[in-house]
């Protein structure tokens, strides 16, 4: 039980990467707040972690939701002690000038701004309780760019800059802020950085990680559990790269 006793607030967790940290987080002791604009998935995920978790219906691009995300944190399980900002969007796969202005703005707001509206919320909670852990889902994108993606990929950029920022800033009130930078995995998401998933789109994209495959939910999940634990008491400004050597 690496996070028992601990209190959890997941974005995007009603599907994908959020979903299996949310997940493993309840293996591992864990009370859950699972945050999505999808009501229906979240509810289902809340109901199936059952009394360890509870849904709250988040947008993240909107302080006040992001804000209300963190008093059912307190009102539910009585604190915060883990926020896990990882509801992201990305524009499809393609030339940067066929992207709409309002597709920019969705992203960034999603992505990046979201950052400013936890924070907002979540970090005189952790004040209060002597500290806390920020982990934000950055990306190889915001490492290894690829053309097609350069909007979404400056915004994981953003992300990676951001975390050690806060990192750096924070640790004097004992809050560590960490980052993982996945490789594309199967998510809802997959279709949008292939610009079309069929079969000889995907094994031209594995055939550029050394392991050989997309990443999954749980490869995700371990390495959030780990930094968010005590066993990372130690660290903090860490950018992890959980992508079978693609960034090497």
């Amino acid at each position: 039980m690496r996070l028992g006793g601990k209190i959890a607030a997941v974005t995007g967790a009603a599907s994908g990467f959020g979903e299996g940290i949310a997940r493993r987080f309840a293996e591992e002791g864990a009370k859950v707040i699972i945050a999505d604009i999808n009501e229906a998935s979240g509810r289902a995920t809340a109901d199936d972690l059952g009394d360890a978790a509870r849904f709250v219906r988040v947008d993240v691009s909107r302080g006040a939701d992001m804000a209300g995300m963190v008093a059912a944190a307190l009102e539910h399980f009585g604190g915060l002690d883990i926020l896990v900002n990882n509801a992201g969007y990305t524009h499809r796969n393609g030339p940067m000038l066929d992207v709409p202005e309002a597709e920019i703005d969705r992203i960034y707001a999603i992505n990046v701004k979201s950052l400013y509206h936890a924070a907002q919320s979540a970090v005189p909670v952790f004040r209060d309780r002597g500290g806390g852990v920020i982990l934000n889902i950055a990306s190889t994108a915001g490492v290894r760019p690829r053309p097609g993606l350069v909007w979404y990929n400056g915004s994981k950029g953003a992300v990676i800059t951001i975390t050690k920022s806060m990192a750096v800033e924070l640790a004097p009130d004992s809050i560590r802020v960490c980052a993982l930078n996945p490789v594309a995995g199967e998510t809802g998401l997959l279709p949008l950085f292939l610009g079309e998933d069929t079969p000889q789109r995907r094994q031209a994209f594995v055939s550029t990680i050394p392991l050989g495959r997309l990443s999954t939910p749980r490869d995700v999940a371990d390495a959030a559990l780990f930094l968010c634990s005590d066993e990372a008491r130690f660290l903090t400004g860490v950018c992890l790269e959980v992508d079978g050597g693609r960034c090497v």
